[in-house]
């Protein structure tokens, strides 16, 4: 009887801590979707204008652009 007592209170405290860990996982997966997507708005203008420049560069030296 005291081992089933046992039994129970591991399980329910290994779901405890497996919940925890969900958790936890599950909001750092979510930062760093929203730190991925803040970084691509960030980055997507310099993106845009280095791809203009690099065009502009191109059209100067008469070559095709690879864009």
């Amino acid at each position: 009887m005291l081992l089933l007592i046992v039994l129970g209170v591991v399980v329910v405290l290994a779901l405890v801590v497996l919940g925890a860990l969900g958790f936890g996982l599950l909001g750092a997966v979510g930062r760093l979707t929203r730190e991925m997507a803040a970084l691509q708005r960030d980055v997507a203008p310099v993106a845009a204008q280095l791809q203009a420049s690099l065009a502009e560069a191109a059209a100067k030296r008469g070559q095709p652009t690879d864009a």
